[in-house]
């Protein structure tokens, strides 16, 4: 039994399914549909199938010429087991179809974990929720699940979201993580063991930097290094702007794996196991790239104003540079005290230009406190670029 209306707003003609299509009604709901169709003029066509509860072959045969015929057409709030079915037989590929998504409030929760593109909240003792900044992110989160998948398949404990739901006027991501901390909420509580919290998190990092991703559709860190570098050559004096891009572009090709945004509230303990959380910054490139974002997130970002590193890890300033010291020496280890320097100055380098380039775009130089930062950093390009080129 189905129930089949059509009604339209403006240009748009909405058909609402309530109920199965399966082949004893498949014929009857065929022409409930064309006689709909041909009874509205519309520019757009879409289907609510809210409260679709199954779909058989012989219904989706009805889908594909209704498309046919319908460039327009797409499907909005679909349920989980019937978005499967359009999964499963290439559907969602053919046209737009839109799941329908469960609500969720994150207010009062605490938030375990932050990136460049969102935040994570703790639901409960076994789940958390990424909440992305972005209010059109599905296809964000497409992209975050399937290299989340790429690095899980590769070896790399990574917590993979079993579900997208609607946060406000957003999206987020859930996955489960049964009484898992961040590495930053490990340290506030065990401060003393804040070596050992270190060691475990240096261990996943080698891992990760020791995994070739052969897959071209992983974005190269370098190529947008390079980036950031041609951007200042016109804010740096006496041909600093050029030495910086060749630096950059002197660093070798890699096709390594990176996380991309490697802090301690982007790093889980769970029944003691270290799980990688925030992955739609994976990229590919040489180590120096990563450890330009973890120097900004411990250190550069808190150069002017120490409370904006604070704030963000919940921790002193002198411990996060204590945490950015103690992984760099324990990133290095094999390698000799001028070797450990360099890879420093380039690291540093590279995250101040990240930071003025930032700045600059937010428009720093119409304000005193961007001026004061963009001058900063612009110090310690040169200084570094001083160091690199006469060493």
């Amino acid at each position: 039994m189905i129930s089949i209306n059509g009604e339209k707003t403006d240009n748009t003609l909405k058909i609402t399914l309530d109920g199965r299509i399966d082949s004893t009604n498949a014929a009857d709901v065929e022409k409930q549909l064309d006689d709909i169709v041909n009874e509205n003029s519309f520019e757009e066509l879409i289907i609510d199938a809210q409260k679709l509860e199954y779909i058989s072959s012989a219904g989706l045969r009805i889908i594909l010429r209704l498309k046919k015929n319908n460039s327009s057409l797409k499907i909005v709030n679909v349920s989980s087991d019937v978005y499967e079915i359009f999964e499963m037989t290439g559907f969602s590929e053919i046209m737009p179809i839109e799941k329908a998504y469960r609500e969720f409030s994150v207010e009062g929760c605490e938030i375990i974990g932050q990136g460049a593109n969102g935040k994570v909240y703790r639901i409960d003792p076994e789940t958390i929720i990424k909440v992305y900044n972005n209010p059109d992110s599905l296809p964000d989160i497409k992209r975050e699940r399937e290299l989340a998948r790429k690095a899980f398949v590769l070896g790399i404990p990574t917590a993979i979201p079993y579900d997208v739901v609607k946060v406000g006027e957003g999206y987020g991501s859930v996955f489960e993580l049964l009484n898992a901390k961040s590495f930053a909420k490990l340290i506030e509580e065990d401060p003393d063991n804040i070596d050992k919290y270190i060691g475990l998190y240096i261990d996943l990092l080698k891992k990760i930097h020791s995994t070739e991703v052969v897959d071209d559709e992983v974005p190269s860190m370098k190529e947008v290094a390079v980036g950031w570098a041609k951007d200042l050559v016109e804010y740096l004096p006496n041909g600093y702007g050029e030495k910086l891009v060749q630096i950059i572009e002197n660093i070798p090709d890699s096709k390594h794996m990176m996380h991309g945004d490697y802090h301690i509230k982007n790093v889980m303990m769970q029944n003691g196991e270290t799980l990688l959380i925030d992955m739609d910054t994976i990229c590919t490139g040489e180590p120096v790239f990563e450890l330009a974002s973890m120097f900004n997130a411990y250190v550069g970002f808190g150069s002017i104003d120490a409370s904006n590193v604070e704030n963000f890890l919940g921790l002193s300033y002198d411990r996060t540079n204590y945490i950015w010291e103690k992984s760099l020496e324990l990133y290095c280890e094999g390698k000799s005290e001028e070797e450990m320097q360099e890879l420093k100055a380039k690291a540093e380098l590279i995250g101040y230009a990240r930071i003025m380039r930032r700045t600059i775009r937010r428009g720093g130089l119409e304000t005193e406190d961007g001026q004061e930062l963009i001058d900063f950093c612009k110090k310690q390009i040169e200084s570094n670029i001083d160091y690199l080129t006469q060493s």
